[in-house]
């Protein structure tokens, strides 16, 4: 499988250098298209939108599984230096969906040659992950009805785990999120003169601190949750007070009960702290990704495929509930499945997700095919 190392490198520094956003990835898509089609296998394009589905059966077996791979770039602007550096201001691939596509073609192409299996593998390019909608797209274009599977697992590389290891666990294995829009509406003015003001900088300032007071106070220790405040916005300016502040923000949790809970506080606090400050406010509230949760069959089925490829002792098979989402989660409460995490190394030099030096590192892509194949091998056993 090493052969196909150099090629794996080429796709992706190429799908890294052309990075598109959820549901335009038109040419992301048909590049896969293309190469799925050089490999010999059945491909499926439009799917879902942008998405592409490559079909491989071998054998009389009727027996079926999903491998998925995820697209979409972020909407950040690049700063690190590499030949591969992304072409388009504003995008990149600073999640490693660039590493994720080129490792499934890379698994499309050695089935494609060895056909060490029985049965059919549908391996599913997915768009528009990062906004929570490719999933349910594909599926409302009918994924499982026309490629129906018995299983579907999924991988995503993930800073912080030592590289090459990998991580995974039954039942609850990542977190829901949901998104807030507040929205203070007062009466801006001369910066002066803020007495003829109705200020809603203070309003917002006391907002974002009592949040804080959410997680903390209105949560027992035994419920789990993540708030965070990631924009303030004004139309004010140097000497101006502004009349209008949106807080944006990201809630992170494991439970339904939780998610109701913390959005009815914040409702609370910013009804409350815009009645003492006289400034008019609204609340909009999303719930974005639901919690994902691995089967237990196919987490043992997974798990052993992991071992095999790299090691018992590289694998963590009940690992940290991790506290970032995934779309993911919307194809296992329609067929199950398990999710897995592909270390990226640890220390001050690995930059995390979604920052902009990140760059999804090569030495995994051997490791990703070699888990592929040897999950389909092992899942679709020849007789």
């Amino acid at each position: 499988m090493n052969e196909l190392r150099d090629e794996m490198i080429k796709w992706r520094h190429d799908i890294h250098k052309y990075p598109e956003l959820g549901f335009y990835e038109n040419r992301t898509a048909k590049k896969i298209e293309n190469l799925l089609k050089s490999f010999g296998v059945e491909t499926h394009a439009n799917i879902g939108g942008t998405g592409v589905v490559g079909v491989l059966k071998n054998g009389s077996s009727d027996n079926a599984i999903g491998l998925r791979a995820d697209m979409d770039a972020l909407p950040i602007q690049e700063m690190g230096r590499s030949n591969h550096k992304s072409c388009h201001d504003g995008k990149f691939h600073g999640c490693g969906h660039d590493g994720h596509c080129a490792m499934l073609l890379g698994a499309a192409k050695n089935l494609s040659k060895y056909k060490n299996f029985d049965g059919t593998v549908y391996f599913i390019f997915q768009p528009s992950e990062e906004d929570g909608r490719g999933a349910l797209a594909m599926m409302d274009d009918g994924l499982f009805d026309k490629f129906p599977m018995q299983a579907i697992y999924g991988i995503h590389n993930m800073p912080g785990i030592t590289k090459g290891d990998i991580a995974l666990r039954s039942g609850q294995m990542m977190t829901s999120e949901d998104n807030f829009v507040i929205e203070l509406n007062g009466k801006g003015g001369h910066a002066s003169m803020p007495h003829l003001t109705i200020d809603p900088i203070v309003a917002g300032a006391e907002v974002v601190t009592a949040m804080q007071s959410i997680i903390s106070r209105s949560l027992s220790p035994e419920e789990w949750g993540v708030l965070s405040i990631t924009e303030f916005i004004t139309d004010g300016a140097r000497n101006i007070i502004p009349s209008n502040v949106i807080i944006k923000g990201d809630v992170r949790t494991l439970d339904p009960k939780v998610q109701i809970k913390i959005e009815k506080r914040m409702r609370e606090i910013v009804d409350g702290i815009a009645k003492c400050h006289l400034i008019k406010a609204s609340v909009e509230y999303s719930y974005e990704f639901i919690a994902l949760k691995n089967s237990k069959k196919e987490t043992e089925a997974a798990a052993k495929a992991a071992i095999a490829v790299v090691g018992k002792n590289a694998v963590e098979v009940n690992c940290s509930i991790c506290p970032a989402s995934e779309d993911f989660a919307q194809f296992l409460k329609v067929v199950p499945g398990c999710f897995v995490l592909l270390g990226a190394g640890e220390g001050d030099n690995q930059p995390p997700l979604h920052n902009p030096y990140y760059d999804y590192e090569d030495d995994l892509l051997t490791i990703g095919l070699r888990y592929w194949s040897k999950l389909v091998e092992q899942q679709l056993k020849m007789n």
